[in-house]
């Protein structure tokens, strides 16, 4: 039995340890993230919010879904808080530095909602929120995968994950509404 533990942890630390030894803190609060206008986003800071935390591309088929998550942030932004992360992961469609995806967000979507700074949410230079979010281990809910651009997590009022909803799962679906109320 000693040997199975042995072998699982080696097994997890080869293929999910962060490779630049980033450790991943033990709740949603504890996060602190770069913004993507400079600044910082800390988690605690939402603390009795939901959370929806959608990793972001320009130049996906899914990204006219920034209009609905504006709309649905500028309608719940008192119970809800959504954290856009714009990631390159996904055949290149976030290529720009951060004051173009700034400035694309805003202008064609009128983004207020807070945006993070570019990450990576899959491979060994996935970063820590997103090791967070898609291991059971740290996030105590669910094993995931990110799937493509615009996957979502939904982060309950007191800081612990209750779904993942695809890509292709609108804003404005009532699916997400439901999970928001």
């Amino acid at each position: 039995m000693a040997n199975i533990l042995l072998l699982s942890f080696m097994w997890f630390n080869i293929f999910f340890a962060p490779a630049n030894g980033d450790k991943v803190p033990a709740t949603i609060y504890d996060f602190k993230v770069a913004g993507l206008e400079g600044g910082e986003i800390d988690f605690s800071a939402f603390r009795g919010k939901k959370i929806l935390i959608v990793n972001t591309a320009s130049k996906c088929g899914f990204t006219p879904q920034y209009e609905a998550l504006e709309k649905l942030y500028e309608q719940h932004k008192d119970k809800l808080i959504i954290v856009g992360f714009p990631a390159n992961n996904f055949l290149w469609q976030e290529p720009g530095e951060a004051s173009e995806i700034a400035t694309f967000c805003k202008k064609n979507y009128g983004v207020t909602f807070p945006m993070a700074a570019k990450i990576s949410v899959k491979g060994r230079s996935k970063a820590p929120i997103y090791r967070w979010l898609t291991n059971k281990i740290y996030n105590g809910f669910a094993d995931s995968k990110v799937k493509w651009n615009f996957q979502k997590y939904l982060i309950d009022e007191n800081g612990k994950l209750v779904h993942v909803f695809g890509p292709s799962v609108k804003p404005d679906s009532k699916e997400i509404l439901d999970a928001i109320q």
